[in-house]
């Protein structure tokens, strides 16, 4: 990862939360070229001691290179997006803000029992905000167990952790606040950026 020292991230507690925050991550393992698939990936320990987990499809090309102590790549990124320089005081090069963190990590397949209790934990961690939930217990045990035989489950065991955040640290107030504004009158996305450069700042814009 290319992390400039004023962006570089290494505080656990905030890798930790970054993650949990950010679960939707491009998981990456090197087959007979790199192979990348986009899943939502767990986190359960501490900020000092944790693993992730997920799973593929059965037909997914990186399933053969899925085996244990395998090494991968897993990113886990944040808010981004445009910053034009038109909203600094003085004319300047405009630049792209984002946060990332990337994890290295060793695998090691799940068991049948793992995987449904992965299963289960994540459909709990996304459904539980819905009005009527519907639990990985509430489907129906057919369609169960129709579908554990289509998908393999895994575990993934950090070792390294590299964090970044590109948030307008060391500009002028003026124009922090410029860019706060002008994000904050976007889309989501841009709203979320406002919010992490806001909070980076020390939330004094």
């Amino acid at each position: 990862m290319y992390q400039p020292k004023k962006y570089k991230k290494q505080d656990p507690a905030y890798l930790f939360e970054f993650i949990k925050q950010h679960p939707f991550a491009s998981f990456i393992l090197k087959g007979e070229r790199l192979l990348a698939t986009h899943i939502p990936v767990l986190i359960e320990g501490n900020s000092q001691n944790f693993r992730l987990y997920a799973h593929i499809a059965n037909h997914n090309e990186q399933l053969q290179y899925l085996k244990d102590d395998a090494e991968a790549l897993m990113i886990f990124q944040g808010a981004h997006g445009y910053i034009s320089s038109s909203w600094y005081q003085e004319k300047d090069i405009s630049t792209w803000d984002y946060s990332a963190v990337h994890v290295n990590v060793k695998l090691k397949l799940q068991t049948r029992e793992e995987l449904v209790s992965s299963l289960d934990n994540l459909v709990q961690e996304f459904e539980k905000d819905q009005t009527q939930p519907l639990y990985y217990k509430d489907i129906p045990k057919q369609m169960l167990e129709d579908h554990l035989p289509l998908i393999t489950g895994f575990w993934a065991e950090p070792f390294k952790i590299e964090g970044v955040a590109k948030l307008h640290q060391s500009y002028k107030k003026e124009d922090v606040n410029a860019v706060i504004h002008n994000l904050n009158e976007g889309d989501a996305l841009s709203k979320e950026l406002s919010k992490n450069i806001r909070e980076e700042n020390n939330g004094n814009y």
